[in-house]
C-alpha cells in the first residue's frame, strides 16, 4: 500500500467516544491525541515486531493506513494500550478454575490481572463439586460453583479495566453438571452476577436426550459418580423459560465447538470469552480485529481485490500483535504462544448489503454474507501460510490433528462484538443488521434531536421521499416499515434488527459459522415482545441444527423493561387515572423495589438518586441522597434536592405522563449536573427513545442501553459491559 494522504472524517459519536475512552490523556485529563495520532501510535508500536527487517517501513505505512481510514479496527485494548506502559493488547482470555480453594482463588487473581489491563475473561465452573458434595481436606462440603462465581464477580465489581473499561465475564457450567438447576436459574431476577453473562453447556447427548425424550445423567465432577438423572426436555424447557424471561442463560454447544478444535492434544473447550465468540483453552487468549465491510464496495459490486489486500496486512497486524504483547501472566504468554491465535472479524456487513441494495434478511444477503466471509477466511490462511514460512508455523501443530498445511495460526476468523469501534467507524456492528435507522436523541429544553441513518437519508433524497415528518414518524415507529411514503423496495432493505424474522437472523449466523468461521460468532437473535417459549426454543434448536456454537436470544423489552401505562391498557387493568372528581392520587404498598444511581453534582460531589418502581416497573418515587447530609454547606442543597424529588413523586403518583415530567426538569435545569437535569436523564433512559417504555440506563451517561451482539450497549457514550 501506498500512504494515503485522504484526511479521515469522524463523526461527533466518533470523537465523543475515542475522547472518552482512546485517546491518551495528560495529568489534567485533557486529550493529547487524535484520530491520526492514535492511528500511527498503534501501526508504529505493533510494526515494531519486524523493525530488523526490510519492510518495517512498508508495514508502517500499511498498518497506519488501514487502520486511519477505518479499513481494518483492531480491538480496543489494543487502540488503547499499544506504544503505552500497559502494553496489554488482547480482547479475551479463557482463565481455568480448578478444584481447590488455591485453585479458585488463583483464578480470581489473574483474572483481576486480566481485568486491569483491559481484558475480559471466561471461566468454566464445571470443574468444581457440586454444592454438599463431601470435601475430605476439611471434613465438610463444598458450597458449590454459584457460591464461588458470586466471589468472582464481587472481584470483578472493584476494578474497572484500564481505567476505561468495565470487567466482563462469561461463566459456563455444563449441561451435565449436579448444580445445572441453580445455575440456569441465578440470573432470573437480575440482582446478581451482574458482571457476568451466563451460558449453559451444552452437550450432543444432552441434545440428543430432548430430542428422543430421555433422561440424561448428572456427574459430579470431583469423583466421576453419576448423583441422579433428569428428563431432559424438562432440563430443556427451564433454559427455554429463563431464556424467554430476560436472555440468560445463553447456550453454548460444546461439543461442536470441539469438533473443530486443532489442537485437541492441548485439551478440550471448556468456556469462551464474555461474549462467546471465542473459545478457548484454558490460559489462552486472542487478539481480535474487524475488518469494516461498508468500506468495500465499487461499482455496485465488492471490490474483492482490494478486501484482499486488507485482510492480508490485517493478518500480518494481528500476528504481531501477539509478538508485541504484554501479558498479564506467564501462563497466558506460554500458551498463547504455542496456538497463536487470532480473531480477523467483520463490521459493517448491513452496510454493505445495504449500499447493495440487498435485503438482510433474503436469500440474497445470507449468500453474499457466507461468500464474503469465506473469501477473507481464504485470504487470512494464505497469508497465514506464508507467515508460517518466513517464521514458523504455530509451536502446538500437530499434523495428526490438522490436514491443512502448516499455518503461523491455529485459529484465524471469528466473528465478535464491535460495540465500540463501529461507532468510531460509523457502521452497523458485526454482523448484525441496524437495531434502528432513525432515532431520537433528547437534548436540553426537552427538544428531540431526530439522527438518520447516513445511508437511508442518502436514498431517500436521491428519490425524492426524505422529509422531516417522515423522519419524525419513522422515529416514533421505530421501524421504516408500514410507511408508504417509503418505496417498499427500501422498507425491505432498511428492515432493522426487530423487524428481521428470529429464523432469518439463525440462519444468517449458521451460514457465516460454516463459511468461514473458524470460532464462533457473538449475535443476538432479537425477538418480538410477543414472542412464545416455543419461538425461542425453536431458536436454539435451529441454532444447533444448522451447527452454530452458540446462541444468544433476546425478547424485546424482557430484560429491565416494562411497558408504562397508557389510558387504555390501564382502564383495562383498573388503574386508576382519573375520576370524574379529578385526578386520583395511587396509593403505595407499603414495600417497592428500587435501584439507586450514583451522580456527580455542579461542585463533583456524589449525590445518590434512588428510584422506587411498582410492580410493573414504572417508577413511583424518587429521593436524593447526600453521603453526609449534616455538613451545614450541604444543608440548603439537600433541602432543594429533597423538594425537587417530593414534586417529581407526586408528580408520579398523580400519573402525570412522563414526557411531561422531562419537559419540566428540562426547563427547570439551569446547569448538564444540578437535580432537574440528573432526574430528565434518568427519565429519559426510563422512556428508552419511545413515548411508552423502559429500557436499561447507562451507567456512565444515564442514555439508553441497547442489547445487541449478546450484550448491552449504550450508543450516546459507547459505554458497553462486554467490549
Amino acid at each position: 500500500m501506498t500512504p494515503d494522504l485522504t484526511k479521515q472524517v469522524l463523526t461527533n459519536t466518533a470523537e465523543t467516544v475515542l475522547a472518552r475512552r482512546y485517546y491518551l490523556k495528560d495529568s489534567n485529563g485533557d486529550c493529547v491525541e487524535t484520530w491520526e495520532t492514535l492511528a500511527r501510535r498503534v501501526a508504529d508500536s505493533v510494526a515494531e515486531v519486524d523493525r530488523e527487517t526490510e519492510k518495517h517501513g512498508q508495514l508502517r505505512e500499511d498498518f497506519f493506513n488501514m487502520i486511519y481510514h477505518m479499513d481494518f479496527l483492531p480491538n480496543s485494548p489494543c487502540l488503547m494500550n499499544a506504544g503505552t506502559e500497559i502494553g496489554q493488547l488482547s480482547a479475551c482470555f479463557v482463565l481455568p478454575v480448578e478444584d481447590s480453594m488455591d485453585g479458585i482463588f488463583t483464578a480470581i487473581r489473574n483474572g483481576a490481572l486480566v481485568h486491569k489491563t483491559g481484558g475480559g475473561t471466561g471461566y468454566s465452573f464445571s470443574r468444581l463439586r457440586s454444592k454438599n458434595a463431601s470435601v475430605r481436606s476439611t471434613q465438610g462440603v463444598a458450597s458449590g460453583p454459584l457460591s464461588f462465581a458470586a466471589v468472582f464477580d464481587a472481584a470483578t465489581e472493584t476494578i474497572k479495566q484500564g481505567g476505561k473499561r468495565r470487567g466482563a465475564n462469561m461463566g459456563v457450567l455444563r449441561i451435565d453438571h449436579p448444580d445445572i438447576i441453580d445455575f440456569i436459574s441465578a440470573k432470573e431476577n437480575q440482582d446478581k452476577f451482574n458482571n457476568f453473562n451466563f451460558s449453559v453447556g451444552i452437550t450432543d447427548v444432552f441434545m440428543q436426550a430432548v430430542e428422543d425424550d430421555e433422561d440424561f445423567d448428572l456427574i459430579e465432577p470431583s469423583d466421576g459418580r453419576v448423583i441422579k438423572s433428569l428428563s431432559a426436555r424438562s432440563v430443556f424447557e427451564k433454559i427455554i423459560d429463563l431464556a424467554w424471561h430476560n436472555g440468560e442463560p445463553g447456550v453454548l454447544f460444546i461439543d461442536t465447538a470441539n469438533k473443530d478444535n486443532t489442537t485437541p492434544q492441548l485439551g478440550d473447550f471448556e468456556a469462551t470469552n464474555p461474549c462467546g465468540e471465542q473459545w478457548l483453552l484454558p490460559y489462552e487468549s486472542c487478539n481480535l480485529g474487524s475488518v469494516n465491510l461498508a468500506n468495500f464496495v465499487k461499482d455496485d459490486a465488492v471490490d474483492y481485490d482490494r478486501l484482499k489486500n486488507v485482510v492480508t496486512t490485517a493478518t500480518v497486524f494481528l500476528d504481531n500483535v501477539i509478538d508485541c504483547n504484554r501479558f498479564p501472566i506467564p501462563e497466558i504468554e506460554e500458551m498463547t504462544l504455542k496456538t497463536r491465535k487470532i480473531g480477523m472479524g467483520i463490521m459493517g456487513l448491513h452496510d454493505l448489503l445495504i449500499q447493495l441494495a440487498i435485503p438482510y434478511g433474503s436469500e440474497e444477503g445470507r449468500e453474499l454474507a457466507g461468500k464474503v466471509m469465506q473469501f477473507i477466511r481464504d485470504a487470512a490462511e494464505e497469508c497465514s501460510i506464508l507467515l508460517a514460512e518466513e517464521k514458523g508455523f504455530f509451536p502446538a501443530y500437530d499434523p495428526a490433528f490438522n490436514s491443512y498445511l502448516p499455518r503461523r495460526n491455529a485459529a484465524l476468523t471469528s466473528i465478535q462484538p464491535t460495540g465500540t469501534v463501529s461507532m468510531i467507524a460509523d457502521c452497523a456492528s458485526g454482523c448484525e443488521p441496524y437495531f434502528s435507522i432513525v432515532m431520537v436523541k433528547h437534548v436540553m429544553d426537552g427538544d428531540r434531536l431526530i439522527m438518520v441513518n447516513k445511508h437511508f437519508e442518502q436514498i431517500a433524497r436521491r428519490e425524492d421521499f426524505y422529509s422531516d415528518e417522515l423522519m419524525s414518524k419513522v422515529a416514533d415507529s421505530g421501524t421504516v416499515m408500514g410507511h408508504e411514503e417509503i418505496p417498499e423496495k427500501w422498507q425491505e432493505v432498511f428492515c432493522t434488527a426487530q423487524d428481521i424474522s428470529p429464523e432469518d437472523h439463525i440462519r444468517m449466523q449458521g451460514l457465516l459459522q460454516k463459511n468461514g468461521v473458524d470460532s464462533s460468532i457473538s449475535k443476538t437473535i432479537n425477538l418480538p415482545g410477543t414472542a412464545t417459549r416455543d419461538e425461542v426454543k425453536l431458536s436454539y434448536i435451529t441454532g444447533y441444527r444448522l451447527g452454530c456454537k452458540g446462541l444468544t436470544v433476546y425478547r424485546d423489552g424482557s430484560r429491565d423493561s416494562q411497558v408504562l401505562n397508557t389510558k387504555e391498557s390501564a382502564e383495562q387493568d383498573g388503574t386508576a387515572i382519573v375520576s370524574e372528581h379529578g385526578p386520583v392520587k395511587q396509593i403505595l404498598p407499603d414495600t417497592l423495589d428500587a435501584k439507586r444511581y450514583r451522580v456527580k453534582d455542579q461542585d463533583q460531589k456524589s449525590v445518590y438518586i434512588i428510584v422506587c418502581f411498582d410492580e410493573n416497573e414504572k417508577p413511583m418515587e424518587v429521593f436524593a441522597k447526600f453521603p453526609f447530609d449534616n455538613r451545614v454547606d450541604l444543608k440548603d442543597k439537600s433541602t432543594m434536592w429533597t423538594t425537587t424529588c417530593r414534586l417529581v413523586s407526586l408528580a408520579l403518583r398523580f400519573n402525570v405522563p412522563a414526557d411531561e415530567i422531562i419537559k419540566q426538569l428540562d426547563r427547570s435545569s439551569g446547569h448538564m449536573l444540578d437535580l432537574p437535569a440528573q432526574l430528565s436523564k434518568l427519565f429519559k433512559s426510563f422512556m428508552a427513545g419511545t413515548q411508552n417504555g423502559f429500557s436499561s440506563t447507562c451507567p456512565e451517561c444515564s442514555g439508553t442501553l441497547r442489547f445487541e451482539e449478546g450484550c448491552e450497549t449504550c450508543h450516546d457514550c459507547g459505554y458497553s459491559k462486554c467490549s
